[in-house]
């Protein structure tokens, strides 16, 4: 598309990108939300509902896979949406998925002083307001904003340490969860399972919303395509294998969970996941302390996922002369955006000021712009097969068509879920306000863009020059 992602390094192995994605997707959620998705749903529905909305994700990651394989340049939905559908779908796609990358590092945010209370209840200290039910205390702000500045000093310094640090830690995080389920399934009780399904296909509808925020991080790997080392081929299997490895992931710890505590334990528990492991290694607080190393090990590895896909996201669509200029700065010797990087930095160290309660706004107004994201891509999908049929796909989806005609039908359900007067529509004001802001700003962005640059069309000649054969410059592409 432009000159600027040949700035980037190819760094990133096989291991990294698995890492990346897997690493964004389990992320912290199951921690803390696994005891209400059970609460909600039952448990059976709770674990239905995840794999009905990871059905979904599996038919838009094809739609990804192959887009990724044949647009391999920084920026993902971005190179897509632009390609296929213009400047102004373009907008809209990018802008959304920015949206639901940053929610989910703000989540992150707010998700670490969180996490320390159940290890050090007493480090909360200096009440200063209170939001939504939530009081607020200095010393829980205090470790939320600095590790947001840690976060964003690592990504800083480059694209191979933070997947370094990713590589690490999802093996840590993947390792307690698998003892985790062996406990539960020897040591677990099968009647606390009951009841299987709870407040019927409301509660499914209510946990599935919540399923497009959990999966999003398979989408990291197209944002940074530009730094992958991979051949395209077996780049775009990753991106499925990653979703697969989601879904198990979020079934085999409801299941544990479900096996482990009954609904008063759960009613009564703070860090559900956490309790679960405590109880089924006969009330354990090391085993309790080993879940909450894998919770802090989740934080950090989504955390650090969307630092990528959001800053490379901003960068892309500067460089399409979207946002300003300035954020298409690369660094001459860390080869990362870094403007882009610093902005993510500013905006979401801002979340712990909001309180706990910032965790449900941003689940809930983070999916459902990613579901709009994910549709547009998946219309993407469908345009350049229709527009471009020799276009070279390195990666082709078998019956593609029909691939991504069920990816678009399924993503377009999904949102009505969230629109007022469905069953699991976005909650007012807050869930709401997050989205109508962004909006706003994202159309403050829009009409200073139009002012501002008067030679957009050579943005659209580039897109339109652009060709997939760029795959040829990544080793062992063949």
């Amino acid at each position: 598309m432009s000159n600027g992602s040949e700035q980037f390094e190819r760094v990133l192995s096989t291991k990294d990108v698995l890492a990346l994605a897997v690493g964004a997707m389990i992320g912290w959620g199951w921690i803390v939300l696994a005891g209400d998705w059970v609460e909600t749903a039952g448990s059976l529905g709770a674990i239905a509902a995840f794999i009905l909305g990871g059905i979904m994700i599996i038919f838009v990651g094809l739609t990804y896979g192959e887009l990724t394989a044949a647009l391999p340049e920084c920026g993902g939905e971005h190179i897509f949406s632009y390609r296929a559908l213009g400047r102004n779908m373009s907008f809209i796609c990018t802008w959304a998925i920015i949206l639901g990358y940053i929610s989910v590092v703000a989540f992150e945010a707010v998700a670490f002083p969180t996490v320390l209370e159940y290890l050090m209840p007493s480090y909360v200290k200096g009440y200063m307001y209170t939001v939504s039910g939530y009081d607020v205390h200095f010393t829980w702000v205090l470790v939320g904003v600095a590790s947001s500045i840690i976060i964003t000093i690592i990504n800083y310094l480059g694209v191979k340490p933070a997947a370094f640090l990713q590589v690490v830690l999802t093996i840590v995080i993947a390792s307690i969860g698998l003892i985790f389920m062996g406990g539960a399934v020897f040591n677990g009780n099968i009647e606390n399972i009951q009841p299987l399904f709870a407040t019927g296909s409301k509660g499914i509808l209510s946990v599935l919303i919540m399923t497009p925020f959990m999966f999003v991080g398979f989408d990291v790997i197209p944002q940074a395509a530009s730094e992958i080392n991979v051949p395209l081929k077996k780049l775009g299997k990753i991106i499925v294998f990653s979703v697969v490895i989601g879904i198990l992931w979020y079934v085999m710890i409801i299941l544990g969970v479900s096996l482990s505590l009954n609904h008063a334990e759960m009613n009564a528990s703070n860090m559900v996941t956490a309790d679960a492991m405590k109880k089924v290694f006969y009330g354990s607080n090391i085993a309790a302390k080993a879940m909450i190393v894998a919770g802090i090990g989740g934080i950090l590895t989504s955390w650090n996922s969307f630092y990528v896909g959001g800053s490379r996201a901003i960068y892309a669509m500067a460089e399409s002369k979207m946002l300003p200029k300035f954020l298409t700065k690369i660094h001459p010797k860390y080869k990362t955006p870094t403007n882009a990087i610093l902005l993510v930095g500013v905006i979401t160290t801002l979340a712990p000021l909001c309180g706990r309660s910032m965790l449900d706004w941003l689940v809930n107004a983070g999916g459902v712009t990613v579901v709009l994201a994910y549709f547009m891509v998946a219309l993407s999908f469908l345009v350049l097969r229709y527009k471009e049929p020799d276009m070279e796909r390195p990666y082709r989806v078998k019956r593609g068509k029909l691939v991504g005609s069920i990816a678009s039908l399924l993503s377009i359900g999904m949102f009505i879920l969230y629109l007022p007067g469905a069953p699991a529509a976005l909650q007012w004001p807050y869930e709401w306000l997050i989205i109508l802001g962004w909006t706003l700003l994202g159309l403050v962005f829009y009409l200073w863009a139009k002012v501002a640059y008067e030679d957009v069309e050579d943005v659209q000649e580039r897109m339109n020059g652009y060709s997939s054969q760029v795959g040829i410059q990544i080793p062992g592409n063949k």
